[in-house]
């Protein structure tokens, strides 16, 4: 088998990923892709790590629609249990500003949704599978096109273990399990709010 067929430049990589070559370099920086580098320098990322992905999105989970409508409030939730994930869809639902819903079950998943459905909100568990909560916050803070997306962390963990195990940034809102849904709706009503009046949304 040829080395084409094993590795992909970064571009190509994006390209078959339907992802912009930025993304697909800040997936290879936070291990999301496999790669290495030749001597010159350039990326080679794995077919295998690619198709991988390619076979994640490919299952991506369907999307649960209020009202339609393109300015409707769009919510991603990434929590490994399935009966917390269920309870968010039942709540979230109820809310005045009925957000399209997407529950996912593991940071990989939820970083290539962040690249498709480029969620308003993002309610994020700090302890997922494949990559945890702090590594998906990071790899959403440093790509700016994600600047305008609200993240907020949902733990079980106390702010000394939050620290200990690398922090989150300033500006993610942290809320403590059980989760505080009236808490959660009105950091949702700020983000309708500004997004009706042309603004940035408040942080925390």
């Amino acid at each position: 088998m040829s080395i084409e067929k094993i590795f992909c430049t970064t571009r190509e990589a994006a390209t078959l990923l339907g992802v912009s070559v930025g993304t697909a370099q800040l997936w290879v920086d936070n291990g999301l892709l496999t790669a290495w580098r030749t001597p010159g320098g350039h990326r080679r990322v794995t077919r295998e790590s690619i198709n991988k992905l390619l076979h994640m999105k490919a299952g991506l989970p369907a999307v649960l629609t209020g009202e339609a409508g393109g300015a409707q409030m769009k919510v991603l939730i990434v929590e490994d249990s399935s009966n917390l994930r269920r309870l968010y869809e039942i709540v979230l639902a109820q809310w005045p500003m009925s957000p399209r819903i997407t529950t996912v079950d593991n940071g990989i998943e939820a970083a290539m949704l962040l690249e498709q459905e480029r969620p308003d909100l993002l309610v994020v568990d700090l302890d997922t599978p494949g990559i945890d909560g702090f590594r998906l916050v990071g790899i959403l803070k440093k790509n700016p096109k994600y600047a305008d997306i609200t993240v907020v962390v949902v733990s079980g963990l106390d702010e000394i273990d939050i620290v200990k195990r690398g922090g989150v940034p300033p500006d993610v809102f942290v809320l403590r399990k059980p989760v505080p849904f009236a808490k959660l709706l009105a950091i949702a009503s700020g983000i309708e709010d500004a997004r009706k009046n042309g603004v940035g949304a408040p942080g925390p």
